[in-house]
C-alpha cells in the first residue's frame, strides 16, 4: 500500500493505492466555494490528472456538507446599492475550468456526497462520473432562490440525468431533493448509511483502479462524445477507440487470463 498526502489552504488530497481523494475542507461554512477553494480545487484536479499513479479521483466534503455552493459571505461588501455584478467573468474564470477538468480527465471521478450539495456544489457532484450518497445527502439547485440560473454545468448535466421536465421542476422551484429521491431519479448511483459512505466509495474506487485504465478512459471519452454525435459518428468513434484499446497490454492480459482461466492483473498500460 502506498499513500501520499498533499495540503492546500482549503482542501486536502490523499492518494492511496491509485485513488486520489480530494476533500473540500471549509466545514465551518459547509465547504462553500471561496476564491481560494476554487483555485485549490483546480490545482488538485490538475495534479491528480498528471499523476500517473492516480487511476481514480474521489471528491468529498469535510464535516456535514459536500458543498453549499458559492460563499455568499464573500459578496457582502460588494452587494451595495449601485453595484453591478459581472457574474459571467467569475463563472468563466473560477467554475467552468473545474467542471471541464472533471469531465475531461481520462480518469473516473466519483463524488462521495456526504451532506448538502447546493448550487455550484450540486453542479460539481453532477459533473462527476459516479455519485455515492450518504443517507443524509441532499441536492438543491438553489440558484433560482437568489434570482439566478443554474450554472457550472447544471443546465447540461441535470436534464441528461433526470429528463427535461424534472430538471425544469428542480431548477425552477429550487426544492430540496433528499438522498432516497435522488437515487430514484437517477441523480446518484447508490445511497448508503452515513457511517459507511467512504468505505463504500473506496470499494468502488478500488475496483475501478484495478480495471484497465485505458479502456475506462476511452469509455468516458466515448460517453462524452455520444452527447453530440449521431449514430454514424458514434459508431466510428467506437471503432477508433476499440482499435486503441486493442493495442494495450491490458487487453492482451485480459484475453490471456480468460484463456488461462485466471483473474487478470491489469497494469493500466
Amino acid at each position: 500500500m502506498t499513500a501520499t498526502a498533499t495540503d492546500y489552504d482549503t482542501l486536502t488530497v490523499d492518494t492511496t493505492d491509485h485513488v486520489a481523494t480530494i476533500t473540500l475542507d471549509r466545514p465551518d461554512v459547509f465547504n462553500a466555494f471561496s476564491d481560494q477553494l476554487t483555485t485549490d480545487l483546480a490545482g488538485a484536479l490538475k495534479q491528480a490528472q498528471r499523476d500517473r499513479d492516480v487511476r481514480v479521483v474521489v471528491i468529498t466534503g469535510a464535516g456535514k456538507a459536500f458543498s453549499s455552493g458559492q460563499d455568499l459571505g464573500e459578496l457582502k461588501e460588494r452587494y451595495v446599492p449601485g453595484y453591478v455584478p459581472e457574474l459571467s467573468r467569475d463563472i468563466r474564470k473560477r467554475y467552468n475550468p473545474i467542471i471541464k477538468q472533471v469531465c475531461g480527465m481520462p480518469k473516473p471521478v466519483i463524488a462521495a456526497v456526504n451532506g448538502v450539495a447546493a448550487g455550484a456544489g450540486c453542479s460539481l457532484a453532477l459533473a462527476c462520473d459516479l455519485r455515492i450518497a450518504s443517507e443524509h445527502a441532499t441536492f438543491i439547485e438553489v440558484f433560482v432562490n437568489v434570482g439566478l440560473i443554474p450554472d457550472s454545468g447544471s443546465s447540461y448535466f441535470l436534464p441528461r440525468l433526470v429528463g427535461h421536465a424534472r430538471a425544469m421542476e428542480l431548477c425552477c422551484t429550487g426544492r430540496k431533493v433528499k438522498a432516497e429521491e435522488a437515487e430514484r431519479l437517477g441523480l446518484v448511483n447508490k445511497v448508503v448509511p452515513a457511517g459507511e459512505l467512504m468505505d463504500e466509495t473506496m470499494k468502488l474506487a478500488s475496483s475501478l483502479a484495478a480495471m484497465p485504465a485505458k479502456a475506462i478512459a476511452l469509455t468516458k471519452r466515448l460517453f462524452n462524445q455520444s452527447l453530440g454525435n449521431d449514430l454514424d459518428g458514434q459508431l466510428e468513434a467506437e471503432a477508433y477507440a476499440q482499435e486503441t484499446a486493442g493495442l494495450t497490454a491490458d487487453h492482451m492480459e485480459g484475453v490471456t487470463a480468460f484463456l488461462e482461466k485466471r483473474k487478470p492483473e491489469f497494469k493500466g498500460a
